[in-house]
């Protein structure tokens, strides 16, 4: 009997918990804000993308006539054929895609290895020296096109690719630099005893154990200056002279006709085609990005 009474005071709160009613909570009012407000950054991000898309595969004519806001009457991917013979299209995305490349060999070999030197090797000076490359940061593009314009005349590298690839590295180097040195905090120094007690030098070090781990702050500094240099018309607009080395900003001026007159479908189906790239790689790589971000810049 005593082992009944027991049993029953035992499932006595079990009986009395299962009994009693779930209160749904409601949702309190800045939840609601910040998902209105989230909701309403998307639709502005998004909405300009999609506008793109679907001006690019209407008529000129139903652009033209209709209300260019408006859904298209008729689908047409004449558009991007007229987009690759109006202009030299193909052409402007392999000169882009070189000077992507070769800016970001730059950046991430020169960065990693200066944020080596000042954040695992160090130095006496190398706090100051990581305070230089800060400033460079504010540092604006436009007083460096004239003494560049002036130097790359002296020694002949006006309208080539090296042109364009110099600055553009330079000018990302600080922001690298900053990443960089700011997640190599995150590694542990006895990593890095272990490797010597090892009789690892600088150099196998970095290479083995340094370069590895720090894949997805690479990926991150890539994705963030590909997006600049991609778009970037200043130091193209200067530096090339020719139509063969014409960069995709430069080539969409060839889509603009005499008195002005602008092809404006074929301009919108070049512009999908040049964009789609950067975004397929972002959608990729994404959480490696936001992960690289999220190590390399929350520390330092």
């Amino acid at each position: 009997m005593t082992t009944d009474v027991i049993a029953g005071r035992r499932s006595a709160p079990t009986a009395r918990r299962n009994t009693t009613p779930r209160r749904h909570r409601r949702p309190s009012i800045f939840r609601v804000f910040s998902t209105v407000l989230v909701a309403l950054i998307v639709i502005v991000q998004v909405y300009p993308l999609a506008w793109l898309f679907i001006t690019s595969v209407r008529t000129e004519d139903d652009f033209a006539s209709g209300n260019p806001f408006a859904l298209p009457s008729a689908v047409t991917f004449e558009n991007y054929v007229r987009a690759f013979q109006t202009g030299n299209l193909g052409m402007n995305i392999l000169n882009s895609f070189i000077v992507t490349m070769g800016a970001n060999v730059l950046i991430v070999l020169l960065g990693m290895m200066a944020a080596y030197a000042i954040q695992v090797l160090g130095f006496r000076f190398s706090r100051l020296v990581r305070g230089l490359f800060l400033i460079g940061i504010i540092v604006p593009v436009q007083i460096a096109l004239v003494p560049l314009f002036i130097d790359y005349s002296s020694v002949n590298l006006l309208d080539t690719y090296v042109s364009m690839i110099i600055p553009l590295a330079g000018f990302a180097l600080p922001m690298s630099v900053y990443l960089f040195s700011s997640f190599f905090e995150y590694i542990p120094l006895e990593t890095y005893e272990a490797a010597s007690l090892d009789g690892a030098g600088p150099y196998r070090i970095f290479g083995q154990i340094t370069f590895p781990l720090s894949v997805n702050t690479i990926v991150t500094v890539v994705l963030v200056n590909s997006i600049f240099i991609w778009n970037d018309f200043i130091f193209a607009n200067t530096f090339v002279l020719s139509d063969g080395l014409k960069t995709i900003p430069l080539g969409l001026q060839n889509y603009i006709g005499a008195m002005g007159k602008v092809d404006w479908t074929a301009t919108f189906a070049a512009v999908c085609v040049t964009i789609t790239p950067l975004l397929l790689v972002f959608l990729v790589l994404n959480k490696a990005m936001i992960y690289g971000i999220e190590s390399g810049a929350t520390k330092g």
